[in-house]
């Protein structure tokens, strides 16, 4: 009888994460052998435990805040997305006992727009993206990837979204949050990575008064599901997508990877998670 193949969560904390309802999921579906779990990882050992992984029991995993740096460095190979962005959510090893990394959060927000608002890509020439933190740089680089032309920046500390900038060259525009709202009348498409109007947090105070009707917005968050940006632009006639395609496309890959099965991110999968956020919070 062969070993139970075994994949996990790792992060500080990690016990919120649906990644494991997601997996669990897709394992049932595909009646595989095999586990997901969680399992947590405090900061002050990260670098040790990645550059171990090997002997953890663990074929490969999801990575998630605050170590998706700490992994990336202790990775022998990484793909081209882990390498622009400096950050692995994704990780296996292979034949050789070599540890792998690769970014996927990038296929996962192409995916959710590609799946709830087809053909998304055809009418966008200029984005907006709010934020520069890891979320940020995930969406910049899937822009850029599509062939988006321009792609503005807003944060509250510029100097911030001026590295993002300079990073990713052209066709990315630095801006400071304040100057927002003269810039919505060209958004083809606005993005929200910020964790501003996620439950608990702060809210997100935005006027898309100037934003085109023809725009779509869409929000890194899913909790709560429908934000308050969403739920604003929904109201004033634009085309919005949640942010919960982008946790489920995600984990397409590292699946594939871990358990040789390609899974479909059907609405049965999208279900099981907000049975669970509406449990669960």
């Amino acid at each position: 009888m062969s070993e139970i193949r075994r994949a996990a969560i790792t992060g500080w904390p990690v016990v919120h994460s649906r990644s494991p309802l997601v997996h669990g999921y897709w394992l049932k579906k595909h009646g595989l052998e095999g586990e997901y779990g969680r399992q947590a990882v405090e900061p002050e050992g990260a670098l040790d435990f990645y550059k171990d992984f090997a002997n953890s029991g663990l074929i490969g995993g999801n990575v998630t805040i605050p170590h998706k740096e700490t992994a990336a460095q202790a990775c022998d190979h990484l793909d081209e997305a882990a390498q622009a962005m400096g950050a692995v959510n994704t990780l296996w090893v292979d034949e050789k006992g070599a540890l792998n990394g690769a970014n996927t959060d990038w296929i996962g927000f192409l995916s959710n727009l590609d799946q709830y608002a087809p053909g998304w890509d055809k009418a966008v020439e200029t984005a907006l993206v709010l934020g520069a933190g890891g979320a940020a740089r995930a969406v910049i680089y899937s822009l850029l990837k599509r062939g988006i032309k321009t792609v503005h920046i807003f944060n509250r500390t510029i100097s911030n979204a001026q590295k993002l900038a300079d990073e990713f060259g052209t066709g990315t525009i630095a801006h400071s949050l304040d100057e927002l709202g003269e810039k919505l009348g060209t958004a083809d498409l606005l993005v929200n990575t910020t964790s501003l109007g996620m439950t608990g947090k702060p809210p997100l105070e935005i006027d898309l008064e100037n934003l085109p009707k023809s725009a779509i917005v869409t929000d890194a968050i899913y909790v709560p599901l429908k934000t308050e940006l969403l739920k604003q632009a929904e109201a004033r006639g634009n085309r919005i997508v949640d942010g919960l395609g982008m946790l489920l496309h995600q984990a397409v890959p590292g699946f594939e990877r871990w358990f040789g099965v390609r899974p479909q991110v059907d609405e049965a999968l999208r279900q099981v998670i907000l049975d669970d956020l509406e449990a669960n919070g």
